[in-house]
């Protein structure tokens, strides 16, 4: 299995296989801001709409590949604000239903967290729904979980769900000037 960035033309160009998989992690019930059933081309579209921030430096974005296949996704979004570019929120690690177990999500966060170190991002920061199966690995990968919010967002059903909030300080804080 293949893990790499995506620039503004890749984005595009994998728009497709990455609505695909979001329509899977969706119709699995993953929590990912998506109401079930998710329409495709509501899917591309949305993907389609990520490639001007990847062009923008506002996002960063890695696919997981098995052969011609996306299989795994994670991004980082990143502030526009002068006194936040020390951090990056992560975004939409989503992995096929017939990819999981395997170690992708590690690995997927994985590289999101060295890729923000590079970038000289020291905290990240995410939400997930509570009680779902990512948290588990969120702990597991050394995140700290602040809390939860009740009724923050809907299920892929439409039942409102508490949503934890988690952080990781992934490097040393230099501060200057």
């Amino acid at each position: 299995m293949i893990v790499e960035p995506l620039n503004e033309a890749q984005v595009l160009g994998w728009a497709g296989e990455l609505a695909d998989l979001l329509v899977d992690t969706v119709d699995g019930g993953a929590s990912v801001g998506f109401l079930a059933p998710l329409d495709r081309a509501e899917a591309l579209a949305w993907w389609q709409g990520r490639a001007a921030g990847v062009a923008a430096g506002e996002l960063a974005v890695w696919a997981a590949y098995e052969g011609t296949r996306v299989v795994g996704t994670v991004s980082l979004g990143f502030p526009d604000k002068p006194n936040s570019r020390h951090r990056a929120e992560l975004v939409k690690l989503m992995v096929h239903r017939e990819a999981r177990g395997r170690g992708l999500g590690r690995r997927l966060l994985d590289t999101a967290e060295r890729a923000a170190v590079a970038a000289g991002v020291t905290l990240l920061h995410l939400d997930t729904e509570t009680d779902s199966p990512a948290e588990h690995l969120y702990r597991t990968a050394g995140w700290t979980r602040l809390g939860a919010i009740p009724d923050y967002a809907a299920s892929p059903a439409g039942v409102l769900r508490p949503t934890s909030i988690y952080y990781k300080q992934v490097a040393a804080a230099t501060l200057t000037g």
